[in-house]
């Protein structure tokens, strides 16, 4: 699809949960080179940490969809109305990210954009996030991601640092695709030349029409879509966690419970900082950032997995509120084992 000079491409960013789509977002907007990003972020769960998480970055040059799956949730003419607000001259924007939920069907999502009667956009090709480490347990889990590799415009095989044999994986990726760059990646570290259209007029060799997708999603079913399966839970509090009941939580966790996500106030245990969590599958990190003066003091998680019993849990992590007057000073050392160390994560 050429794009006239006047056109904003628009990239859909889609992978599974937890394969790094937010890290990739956040590093884009740190090193965009100039260029302005706006980004349409779409969370599964009724509290938006994936918004959050962009929000400081972005200013006013994001949207916000959340408790849903977007090709669900809205159809191609709504899609306009939130591409409108990021494509009219004043936001200055040069490139449009679709941050699609780690459930949504990137199919689906293309054919929307392709489908826009928006003069002012472009499809700008359909990026797949694959997590290196947990490759093989979730193509088990979900024989769909083939299909999606298939539909890539470009790969991003995130995580190679924490896989065994991350050769092997991009070989089996790459005999996935058609045609598509695959990226090996850490920390979701790309170069942004690899998403943006850079060489406008040009076509990618293979890159479906709206026609094939139509043909292909005729009959669309959202009862069948990967989100159908799974649940999720929110979880806010305004009294502090106790470190030491939430490491119990975190190392007891059920198996079905594949994703956790958000940010943690330890209260007197660490007054300087709050925690953002991130947990998928086996893999738990803490990341803490210090709280600005403007930020209301409360711990915001969202949990998603498949067959897990909701109530139990928000109950367990009800029970995960502090109730301690004073700080036990070995308190956190639970917690601080699963801190990055600040030189793995600066890039």
């Amino acid at each position: 699809m050429s794009r006239t000079p006047q056109q904003i491409p628009v990239v859909v960013l889609a992978g599974f949960l937890g394969s790094g789509k937010t890290t990739l977002l956040n590093h884009l907007l740190h090193h965009s080179g100039g260029s302005r990003i706006g980004a349409i972020v779409n969370d599964f769960g009724a509290i938006e940490i994936d918004a959050m998480a962009v929000a400081g970055a972005l200013g006013d040059s994001t949207v916000s969809l959340g408790n849903g799956c977007l090709c669900c949730a809205v159809d191609a003419s709504e899609l306009d109305v939130y591409l409108e607000r990021l494509a009219r001259p004043a936001a200055g924007v040069d490139v449009i990210v679709i941050e699609a939920s780690g459930l949504a069907e990137p199919q689906e999502l293309v054919r929307m954009v392709l489908a826009s009667d928006h003069p002012g956009i472009v499809y700008g090709g359909l990026v797949e996030v694959v997590d290196a480490a947990e490759f093989h347990d979730t193509r088990a889990r979900h024989p769909e991601i083939d299909r999606h590799l298939a539909l890539a415009d470009l790969v991003v095989v995130n995580k190679l640092d924490r896989a065994d044999d991350g050769e092997r994986v991009l070989g089996l990726v790459r005999s996935l695709v058609d045609g598509a760059a695959v990226v090996p990646a850490v920390h979701g570290r790309v170069d942004p030349e690899f998403l943006f259209d850079c060489r406008p007029g040009e076509e990618r060799v293979g890159q479906l029409s709206f026609d094939d997708l139509h043909d292909r999603t005729e009959g669309h079913d959202h009862g069948s879509h990967l989100h159908s399966g799974y649940d999720s839970v929110s979880f806010g509090s305004e009294i502090p966690l106790d470190p030491r009941r939430l490491m119990q939580f975190l190392d007891s966790r059920p198996e079905g419970l594949y994703r956790i996500k958000g940010y943690v106030d330890f209260g007197p245990f660490d007054s300087r900082n709050r925690y953002s969590l991130h947990a998928v599958g086996r893999f738990l990190r803490f990341y803490p950032e210090p709280w600005a003066a403007a930020d209301a003091r409360l711990t915001q998680l969202v949990l998603i997995g498949s067959d897990i019993d909701a109530a139990a849990l928000g109950k367990e992590l009800e029970a995960c509120k502090s109730d301690a007057p004073h700080a036990d000073e070995h308190g956190m050392w639970g917690v601080l084992r699963y801190v990055a160390d600040p030189e793995e994560e600066t890039s």
